[in-house]
C-alpha cells in the first residue's frame, strides 16, 4: 500500500476548485501543463532533495529516494509516492510543501483532505 502526494500548477488548483467534476484529476485536459522552466526547476529540486533519476516512461521521468520512496514528474504534475509509514509520509509531505515556496505550485493530498492552504 502506498501514499501519494501531488504537486500541480496553481492554475490547476484554481480550475479544480471551480469545477464540480468528481473525477477532475482523471481527465488529462483538466491539468495545466508545466512550462519547460518549471519542469527544469522541479527536476533540479528533486536532485537537491536526493531523489535520483531512474528512468523515463510514457508517463514521465521517474526518481527514487533511498529512504522515502519515489517521484514521477509528468508534463502536468509531480507525484510523490511513499509507504504508509508515518515518518515517510511526514518527510514526503514536507518536501512537497517546500516545493510550493515559489507560489507557482500547489500541494494536493487527497488522503488528508485535498489542497494544502498556507
Amino acid at each position: 500500500m502506498s501514499y501519494t502526494i501531488s504537486l500541480f500548477s496553481v492554475k490547476t488548483k484554481q480550475k479544480e476548485q471551480q469545477s464540480a467534476q468528481p473525477d477532475f484529476f482523471e481527465k488529462e485536459e483538466n491539468l495545466e501543463k508545466f512550462t519547460p522552466e518549471q519542469q527544469s526547476e522541479l527536476e533540479i529540486r528533486l536532485l537537491k532533495y536526493q531523489y535520483k533519476p531512474v528512468g523515463k516512461n510514457s508517463d514521465g521521468k521517474r526518481f527514487e529516494h533511498a529512504d522515502f520512496g519515489e517521484a514521477l514528474l509528468t508534463d502536468s504534475a509531480l507525484y510523490f509516492s511513499t509507504s504508509n509509514d508515518f515518518d515517510c509520509i511526514f518527510e514526503v509531505g514536507l518536501t512537497a510543501s517546500e516545493f510550493t515556496d515559489t507560489g507557482e505550485f500547489a500541494k494536493y493530498d487527497g488522503q488528508a483532505g485535498g489542497w494544502e492552504e498556507i
